[in-house]
């Protein structure tokens, strides 16, 4: 077997609401989506979600290879970056095409591929994660109440700007997975999105302790800051989770050395190789991991063969437009099926008539100016900014109901 070609498509995640973090928000919900699709010469195709950013230059290191030689085409596709570097979107390309390859392994031997990874249980333990910074209370209680119904009983709100707010919204949300959980407590998580300084973080996970019980605050400082996430984590209660931006084993070894880290993370876009490799990392450490992102579904089959897998992130019930997954969500786990390779099908010509979405300057991927320098929590005209940003969308929404009525 062979490689003989690669396709690169955008679809997006329609979650039809709002979705964001303290960096910016999609304010129409439309995520977009990028997929890469392996070819080989025996009418196999493997599917990476994931970016495509140079991707001739790296695809150069697996054309013509057998596709089942998958850690050593990840290696080769690493060092074909090695002058310019392979961090960033480009470490996200060579994760796609590493999780299209594991998909063609395991579809030529007929396996799903948590299966062939020595995967015992398909079940694989998650939490609720809706990317909810930009919605009211209501909608907040609405959005958990979904997941509680697909009985999930943990959850990590997005936050980092007002501790008040970020109060009452965790305690909204607990009372929401308590009720389900018939008066069990529930676990909280916050992720903030890199957006405090290292003092910020203690003072503001401070208060919101003073009243709730934290599982771990996601991100507190910066990706690469050992030292201050060393110094959040021995300040505060809360484990401290982080890992899903760090690209390459070297970048976790300073913050796993310095003690930084308590739950080690690692990113779907990354693959499935960086991940067993952190893992292994994290377990030589005694540290759990965990899985990030909103179709996470190479990592899910991987995980079921970890010894120190604690839960993985679900975000949208819903696949992206034009992808269906062998998998479904039941007692708070993903539940994976047994479709050969990943489970992944792709609907080519209904996802080239969407299109894809630019991404715009609002969204969480931009960087605020003045993220990490703020004095006071985000003021009430700003606050109304935001939500005058979302008007033209809830409009619609509205007309939309109408017509339908």
């Amino acid at each position: 077997m062979r490689v003989t070609g690669y396709r690169t498509l955008t679809t997006v995640q329609e979650w039809g609401r709002p979705v964001g973090d303290a960096n910016g928000v999609f304010a129409d919900g439309a995520v977009p989506v990028s997929i890469v699709i392996v070819d080989t010469d025996e009418g196999i195709s493997g599917v990476g979600l994931g970016p495509h950013v140079e991707i001739e230059r790296i695809f150069a290191a697996i054309d013509g290879e057998d596709p089942r030689s998958v850690a050593s085409l990840y290696d080769r596709m690493l060092r074909h970056t090695f002058k310019a570097g392979h961090a960033g979107p480009v470490f996200g390309t060579i994760g796609a095409l590493d999780t299209a390859l594991w998909d063609i392994k395991a579809q030529a031997a007929g396996e799903p591929l948590w299966r062939l990874l020595g995967g015992r249980d398909r079940r694989v333990p998650a939490y609720a994660s809706g990317l909810d910074i930009a919605l009211d209370d209501d909608e907040l209680v609405a959005a958990y109440e979904v997941y509680a119904r697909h009985g999930l009983r943990a959850a990590k709100l997005k936050g980092g700007l007002d501790i008040d707010r970020d109060r009452h919204r965790l305690g909204l949300v607990r009372d929401v997975l308590t009720e389900a959980g018939r008066g069990r407590r529930p676990g909280l998580m916050l992720d903030v999105n890199e957006a405090w300084t290292r003092k910020q973080a203690v003072r503001h996970v401070g208060e919101l302790e003073r009243a709730l019980d934290l599982i771990w605050i996601e991100e507190p400082v910066r990706r690469w800051d050992a030292e201050g996430h060393a110094t959040v984590s021995r300040g505060i209660r809360a484990s401290v989770a982080t890992g899903e931006n760090l690209t390459g084993l070297e970048q976790y070894r300073p913050l796993i050395a310095a003690g930084a880290v308590d739950v080690v993370q690692a990113a779907a876009v990354w693959g499935v190789t960086h991940f067993l490799r952190v893992s292994a990392l994290a377990h030589a450490h005694d540290l759990p991991v965990s899985p990030i992102g909103n179709s996470p579904v190479g990592l899910l089959h991987a995980a079921t063969s970890l010894p120190n897998h604690l839960t993985s992130e679900l975000q949208d019930l819903r696949p992206p437009v034009g992808v269906s997954i062998d998998l479904h969500v039941e007692d708070g786990a993903f539940v994976l099926g047994d479709s050969p390779g990943l489970g992944v099908r792709v609907d080519e010509s209904r996802i080239r008539a969407v299109g894809g979405r630019p991404d715009g300057q609002s969204s969480p991927n931009v960087r605020p100016e003045r993220a990490g320098r703020r004095l006071l929590p985000v003021a009430d005209d700003d606050a109304s900014r935001w939500q005058a940003s979302l008007a033209p969308l809830r409009v619609r929404e509205d007309v939309t109901s109408a017509a339908h009525t």
